[in-house]
C-alpha cells in the first residue's frame, strides 16, 4: 500500500486580479525572474507552508503592489490546473479578485517588475503570459476552471 507521502503532488500558486470599477485589471511586466521576462502577468506566488491561498493572494498583493486587500471582500474566480514542456511537475494555480483594496498600487518589486499596467481584460498588453491568456478567456465566459497541457 502506497504510503500518503508517495502520492503525487501539485505547486499551488495564487494569482491576484486587481479590477477597478471601469473593468480594467492590473498587469505587471516580469523581470529578472527566470521565467518570461519581458511578459505581463498578475500578481502571483507560490503557497508557502502553513499558508493558505487566500493568505497567500493578499502576501502577494502587498509584496508587489503595496496594496492591502480585506480577506472578506477577496473572491475566488477561477482554478487552473496545468502542466507543460517547460514545467517538470504539475500547478494548481487560485485566481483571486478584488475590486477595493487600501492604497494606491505601485511597483513595490522593481528588480522583479518592469511596468505596471491598467488594461481591459478583453485587450491585454502583449506580450503576455500563455497561463494568463488561458485564464483571460475562461475569466471573460464566467468559466470557473481551465486546465492547460493535458490532451
Amino acid at each position: 500500500m502506497a504510503h500518503w507521502q508517495d502520492r503525487h503532488r501539485l505547486v499551488a500558486a495564487a494569482y491576484v486580479v486587481l479590477r477597478r470599477p471601469g473593468g480594467e485589471i492590473l498587469f505587471l511586466q516580469r523581470a529578472n525572474t527566470g521565467y518570461r521576462d519581458g511578459h505581463y502577468s498578475l500578481p502571483a506566488g507560490h503557497l508557502e507552508g502553513g499558508e493558505s491561498a487566500l493568505a497567500a493572494a493578499i502576501r502577494e498583493a502587498r509584496e508587489e503592489t503595496g496594496i492591502d486587500l480585506d480577506p472578506a471582500r477577496v473572491r475566488l474566480v477561477h482554478t487552473q490546473h496545468r502542466v507543460g514542456e517547460e514545467l517538470d511537475h504539475e500547478r494548481i494555480n487560485l485566481y483571486f479578485e478584488a475590486t477595493d483594496w487600501r492604497g494606491e498600487p505601485r511597483n513595490a518589486e522593481p528588480h522583479k517588475c518592469s511596468a505596471l499596467l491598467w488594461s481591459c481584460p478583453s485587450s491585454p498588453p502583449h506580450p503576455l503570459v500563455p497561463e494568463i491568456a488561458v485564464f483571460l478567456e475562461h475569466f471573460e465566459r464566467g468559466s470557473a476552471f481551465s486546465a492547460l497541457g493535458f490532451e
